[in-house]
C-alpha cells in the first residue's frame, strides 16, 4: 500500500521534469491545478487508509511545521537578494569575470543561491553584453553561483536548509563540504577563465566602470537574518500549538523575522533597485508550489524507504545515486529522501567522521547543474540570460556540456572523498 501511497509523489516530480517541455502553454497557465490535484490524490488515498480526520491532520503539520519556516526564509533570501543593486565594477574582461564568479560562489553560501543567482547574473551579463560569445560565463555561472557555492551553509541551498529544519548543526556544511567545494570549483573556474580569455583577445575591450553597490537597508536585513539562523540550532525555548500541529518555538521567531524582513525590504527598496534587478515574485511561484507539494506528498515516500534495507557502509554509491537523482529531479527532494533512508537522525548522520550524510549531501548539491532541473536558480538563470539575448543551449545540449565538464570532477572527488 505505501506504493501506492507514494504515486502522488512521483507524479509531482514528473509533471515538473517533463510537462514543461512537452506543453508548455499547459503547464503554465495550469501549474498550480495539476500539483494540487496531485495533493488532493494524496489526501483521498491517505483518508481511505487512515481516515479523513489523519489525512487532514498530517497536510496540517506538514504545511506548518515543514513547509512553512523553509519557504518563508526561500522568500525572504530572494526579496532581499532582488534588493540589492550592483553596477560598473571590473567584469567584463577575464580578470574581472573570474573576481565575480568567486564572489558569488562565496555569496551563495551567505544570501542562497537564489539570491546570489538573483544579484549577480545581472551585473554579469550586462558587463559582458559587448561579447559575441559569453554562454561559458552563464554555464560557469550555473555550477558556482546557482549551485556550488550553496553547499556551505543552510542558508546556500533548499537541501542543506531542509537537513538543518531537521536538525544537522548550522556549521556542518562547511566543515565537512568546503574541500569538495573547492575540488570542483577550481576546475571550472581555470576551464571558464581560459576560454574567456581565448574569446576575449577577437573583442574590444570596455570601458571601466565604478563599481556602487546600492539596497544597504537589504545588506543589513540578510546580516540579521545570518546572526539569527545559527541562534535556531541552539535556541529552544518550547513549542508553538496551532491546532494539532507543534511548531518549535525558534522556528516561529525565525519565521516572524524572516517575514518583517520582507516586508520591511518590499516597503523602504527604492523601485528603481527591483527595476533594474528585474525583480519579480512571480519567478518564485513555481518554487512555492513545486515545494509545497513536494512536501505535501513525500511523507508516505518516508515510510517506505523506512521499510527498505540500504547499504549505509558505501558513501560512494549514495554520493552518486543522490547524484544522479538530484540531477535529474531537484536537489532538496532528493536529499529528503536520502536523509530518511539513511535513518533520518540527525544527530547520528553528523556525527564525526560522518561520511554517509557528507557523501548525499554533497551528491544532493554538487550534481544540482547537470541538468536545467538540478535546482530552482537554473532555469532562473536561463530565463534571464535567454532574456538579454544569450542563445542557450537546449535541455540535452546543457545536459551533454555539463556532464563532459563535471563527470571527471565528480570521478575525482569519489577518489579522494569517497
Amino acid at each position: 500500500m505505501s506504493g501506492l501511497l507514494s504515486l502522488p509523489f512521483a507524479m509531482v516530480l514528473l509533471s515538473f521534469a517533463v510537462l514543461p517541455g512537452l506543453a508548455p502553454r499547459i503547464w503554465h497557465r495550469h501549474m498550480a491545478v495539476i500539483s494540487l490535484a496531485w495533493v488532493g490524490l494524496a489526501l483521498l488515498l491517505t483518508a481511505l487508509v487512515d481516515g479523513a480526520g489523519a489525512a487532514a491532520a498530517d497536510i496540517w503539520n506538514v504545511s506548518i511545521v515543514e513547509f512553512l519556516p523553509f519557504i518563508v526564509l526561500l522568500l525572504a533570501l530572494y526579496a532581499l537578494g532582488g534588493g540589492i543593486l550592483i553596477t560598473g565594477g571590473p567584469w567584463g574582461r577575464p580578470a574581472g569575470n573570474l573576481l565575480l564568479l568567486v564572489i558569488g560562489t562565496l555569496l551563495a553560501a551567505i544570501m542562497g543561491t537564489i539570491g546570489a543567482s538573483l544579484l549577480l547574473i545581472h551585473p554579469l551579463l550586462a558587463a559582458n553584453a559587448h561579447r559575441f560569445e559569453k554562454r561559458h560565463l552563464v554555464l560557469a555561472f550555473i555550477i558556482l553561483v546557482g549551485n556550488a557555492g550553496g553547499a556551505l551553509s543552510p542558508l546556500g541551498d533548499p537541501p542543506l536548509l531542509v537537513g538543518f529544519l531537521r536538525g544537522v548543526p548550522f556549521f556542518w556544511p562547511l566543515i565537512y563540504l568546503w574541500a569538495p567545494l573547492v575540488v570542483l570549483a577550481v576546475p571550472v573556474l581555470a576551464l571558464c577563465f581560459g576560454l574567456d580569455m581565448y574569446f576575449a583577445r577577437r573583442e574590444a575591450r570596455p570601458k571601466a566602470q565604478p563599481l556602487r553597490v546600492r539596497g544597504g537597508l537589504n545588506i543589513f536585513l540578510l546580516l540579521v537574518l545570518m546572526v539569527a539562523i545559527p541562534i535556531e540550532g541552539v535556541w529552544h525555548p518550547g513549542t508553538v500549538r496551532i491546532l494539532t500541529a507543534k511548531l518549535p518555538g525558534e522556528h516561529v521567531v525565525v519565521t516572524l523575522l524572516a517575514v518583517i524582513c520582507i516586508a520591511v525590504s518590499e516597503f523602504f527598496t527604492a523601485k528603481s533597485i527591483r527595476a533594474h534587478n528585474r525583480f519579480a515574485w512571480s519567478a518564485m511561484r513555481e518554487i512555492v508550489i513545486l515545494f509545497f507539494a513536494i512536501f505535501a506528498t513525500i511523507t508516505p515516500v518516508f515510510a517506505l524507504l523506512a521499510r527498505a534495507n540500504l547499504n549505509a557502509d558505501q558513501p560512494l554509491l549514495w554520493f552518486w545515486a543522490s547524484g544522479i537523482a538530484s540531477a535529474v529531479l531537484d536537489a532538496a527532494p532528493t536529499y529528503l529522501i536520502f536523509f530518511q533512508a539513511a535513518g533520518g537522525n540527525a544527530a547520528q548522520l553528523a556525527a564525526a567522521p560522518s561520511h554517509l550524510l557528507t557523501a548525499l549531501a554533497a551528491g544532493s548539491v554538487f550534481f544540482g547543474p547537470v541538468t536545467y532541473l538540478g535546482n530552482a536558480p537554473n532555469l532562473m538563470i536561463r530565463e534571464i540570460a535567454a532574456r538579454r539575448a544569450v542563445k542557450m543551449p537546449g535541455f540535452f545540449a546543457y545536459a551533454a556540456v555539463m556532464m563532459v565538464v563535471l563527470v571527471p570532477i565528480y570521478v575525482v572527488m569519489s577518489w579522494i572523498f569517497f
